[in-house]
Parts: C-alpha cells; structure tokens; sequence
C-alpha cells in the first residue's frame, strides 16, 4: 500500500501538464532541483517509470498517463471536500449552478424564476461545467447529453430539442430551410471548428481552433467556420449570423447535473424545481 500526499500529487500533474521540469516549477512556485527530485522519489516509492526523459525532452509513460488521470480526480476530490466543507457551515450561501454561456437561456431563467433556494450562476466555456462539479467550485450544473461529460453525476432530465446550424449569412446554405449533416460536414469554405479536448489537444481536422464563444462567433461572422448547437443556445446568435434547421442531428437533452456523491437538501429541493418545469 503507497500513501500518496497531495503535495506529490500536485507536482506530478504539474509536470505531466507541462511537460517541462523548468515551467511546472515556475507554475507551482518552487526551485527545480526540489521538484525533479521529488519526482524521482515518487517513482521510487511507486516502483514505476511516470516519465521518459532525454536530451528531446519529457513526455508520459503509459504508467504516468493513468496517474495524470487518477491524480487530476485525487486532487479535485480533495479540492471538493475542503469546499463543501466551508459551505455546509454556512447555510445561507448560495447553491452555485454553472452553464455554459449562451446556452440553455430560457430554461435558465424559468429556474432562477422557480427556485427556493439562492442560487449564484457561474458562466463557462464549453465542456468546464464538469471540471467546476468535480472540484467542488458548482454545487449543480445545466448540462447536454450526449455532448458534455457526465461521468460521475447524478442527472435529471429537463429538455429535449433538435440542433441548428449557425451559419455566416452571406453563405449559400444559409437561404435554405433545412440542412443534414451531409450538408455542413463537408463544406470546404467553412470546416468546422474544432474545440479543445479534455487533454487540451485538438482534433484533426482543416476547421480553426477555437476556445471561447466569441471567438467561435466572429469566425462564423468572418465566413471562416460554421457549427451545429441545440436550437436554445441561439440566445447569442448575432446579427451576421443565421440559424438553420439540421434535421437529422441527435437530439441534445438538457440536465440538471450534480456529483453522485454529494446530494445535499439545498440540491434536492433545487432536483425538485427543476423536474417540475419539464411540462412548462
């Protein structure tokens, strides 16, 4: 049995992120030396090779990849409880619910509307809500199957819709009433964008790289890219850009979402509200 400390966990991820012993020192505010050689021991006590070094640089063994992964849910476990801990001794602050901005808009308001409960909103970037619920920084958040992480979460079901395309509207396909995946997965003046995976890798492909809405928006507006999203987040569709019907997109069911572990009244009452505006 190896005890792990979360300061060795906290180093380890930092070098694993930055692949670079000089960068991951300066990110956590320490001398190198110190932190190769807490490395070093790490290895030794595990009895397991976590990186490849040589004269190229640094990169993860396949041993190091899984404790990336283990140790990035270690450390928002830890995170989380420390959190929760603070908030349960003090009744009246509010739920924190996250979302992504843009997204989800009336439903959001017709639960802001309903709740019991002081609830703070939290707005995201596309694919943070989970990380926020994992670590403790949201109590609960709006979410959409089957696009976003659910993996760990209790959910309920408040909405299904079809997909739109959001297109430039100088461009041809924008005139039509309706559009299939056919029609906007190869359309070589517009690829579509590609947004960062968990990892912070993208996908292949001709599309531009993308990280936050407005950046996505201006590229549409720009005639650069297009994207296909539930029809409720056109909420920040501007005026250079127009809606289309995808016809034969998967339907995108919103959740409310909140750790399997973690369901506390406040969060309960909020489960409630919430169910009972599916039939509004």
């Amino acid at each position: 049995m190896h005890d792990l400390e979360t300061r060795e966990l906290r180093y380890f991820v930092a070098v694993a992120e930055e692949l670079h012993f000089g960068r991951a020192a300066t990110r956590l505010g320490i001398a190198q030396p110190p932190l190769s050689r807490a490395i070093r021991q790490l290895e030794q006590r595990l009895g397991v090779q976590l990186f490849e070094r040589d004269r190229r640089g640094v990169a993860l063994t396949d041993a190091g990849r899984v404790l990336l992964r283990e140790g990035r849910a270690a450390l928002d476990a830890v995170a989380a409880a420390a959190r929760r801990t603070q908030r349960a001794a003090d009744p009246t602050r509010p739920l924190v619910l996250a979302t992504k901005a843009g997204a989800s808009h009336a439903l959001l308001q017709r639960l802001l509307d309903a709740a019991t409960e002081p609830l703070e909103v939290v707005l995201c970037e596309v694919g943070e809500q989970a990380g926020l619920l994992r670590d403790g920084r949201a109590d609960v958040a709006l979410m959409h199957r089957p696009v976003d992480d659910l993996a760990g979460f209790d959910t309920e079901d408040l909405h299904v819709e079809g997909q739109v395309a959001i297109l430039p509207a100088s461009h041809p396909l924008a005139g039509r009433d309706q559009l299939t995946l056919a029609d906007v997965s190869d359309v070589p003046d517009l690829p579509i964008a590609r947004w960062p995976r968990l990892d912070g890798t993208y996908p292949d492909g001709p599309g531009p790289e993308v990280r936050t809405q407005s950046q996505l928006a201006q590229l549409v507006a720009l005639g650069r890219t297009l994207l296909v999203i539930p029809a409720s987040s056109r909420a920040w569709q501007w005026p250079e850009h127009v809606a289309v019907p995808v016809v034969d997109a998967p339907h995108i069911t919103t959740v409310l979402a909140w750790p399997s572990s973690h369901r506390s009244p406040a969060v309960t009452s909020l489960v409630r509200v919430a169910a009972g505006l599916r039939g509004d």
